[in-house]
């Protein structure tokens, strides 16, 4: 039997693991908090995030990594992406050689811009053929609903990501594998960033073409930052990409499509950050991913104005106004 540890008691970590369950492999859920991990082992249930899901009786929780670690083909990572470097160097010096470390997690990381597979093959020591990345639509609830929903499993060997296809392929989770990590990373970043706008349109109480706009050529912003690193085209087209970036632009299930539309409404980003339980990648990762975008002298101003209306303060009327009064340009840049 296919043993997995998942690293995160989050929506989408427990999500993730009732899916690994399904699937028939035997999963043990890591958590932080004690009280946590006693009511997974107890109730078979996340009563913080996901409480109306009964996981399955071959998932079980600890707050030990070592313990999760025994014996693990697979370690997916679900924390937050800006904590991945500091909590993965506790964990490194645990794992089995066999062991593939799978991301879900959708971030830049801040200062070095590396991606969470960049992060991972840094702390771990590991080479390319032991990282997998997910991505895709992945709203939790959904899932965890049982709701018929596909994903990518990307890594450079495809006999890898064929095994983590095979280990979380279920009769309503349908995962693809593709090869192009950087694509797959890239579009599910860059996605919670445009989520941000989106929700930030909608908040102003704009309506389907402003944010159709923004999808599109939020997507046409990935697009061209995946070229510059050596992405595959044609991933931004699929799951990863498009497929991704509706889902979080459209859906009120989504934290940046939410974190947005609170901005949207006048909210303070302190007052949105109170009101946010989770977190919202786009929040932090959208100065990454400009920073990114810079350094390799891509164009990105939908990234652009969400940073300046998250970090810098300015109103989001403003920062509309500023987007659409640039100079017109032909359609395909």
């Amino acid at each position: 039997m296919t043993r997995c540890a998942v690293f995160g008691t989050g929506s989408w970590g427990t999500a993730f693991a009732m899916i690994l369950a399904d699937a028939g492999c035997e999963v043990t859920l890591w958590g932080r908090r004690q009280e946590l991990v006693d009511a997974v082992n107890a109730t078979h249930s996340n009563p913080d995030y996901l409480p109306g899901l009964r996981l399955p009786d071959s998932v079980r929780a600890t707050t030990d990594p070592a313990e999760a670690l025994a014996g693990a083909d697979f370690a997916v990572l679900v924390v937050p992406s800006q904590t991945l470097r500091e909590n993965l160097a506790a964990w490194a010096p645990l794992l089995e050689p066999k062991t593939v470390l799978v991301s879900l997690m959708k971030g830049i990381e801040l200062g070095t811009v590396k991606r969470m597979s960049e992060v991972v093959a840094e702390v771990a020591g590991v080479g390319p053929e032991r990282i997998a990345v997910v991505s895709g639509p992945n709203l939790a609830p959904e899932i965890a609903n049982r709701q018929p929903a596909a994903s990518v499993v990307a890594c450079t060997d495809e006999a890898v990501a064929k095994r983590f296809q095979a280990a979380c392929h279920t009769p309503y989770f349908r995962p693809y594998t593709n090869t192009d990590v950087i694509g797959c990373e890239l579009g599910g970043a860059v996605k919670n960033v445009i989520g941000l706008a989106v929700g930030m349109a909608d908040g102003m109480g704009l309506g389907d073409n402003t944010k159709a706009t923004l999808m599109t050529r939020g997507l046409a912003e990935t697009t061209r930052l995946g070229l510059a690193l050596g992405a595959d085209p044609y991933t931004f087209a699929g799951l990863a990409g498009m497929g991704d970036l509706v889902a979080t632009c459209s859906s009120p299930l989504s934290r940046n499509h939410t974190f947005g539309t609170n901005l949207g409404r006048g909210m303070s980003l302190a007052e949105t950050i109170a009101a946010t339980r989770q977190t919202a990648e786009g929040v932090k990762s959208c100065e990454s991913v400009l920073d990114l975008a810079r350094r390799n002298g891509v164009d990105m101003p939908i990234v652009e104005a969400v940073v300046d209306v998250v970090h810098n303060g300015r109103p989001t009327q403003e920062a509309l106004r500023a987007l659409m009064s640039r100079s017109a340009k032909p359609e395909r840049r």
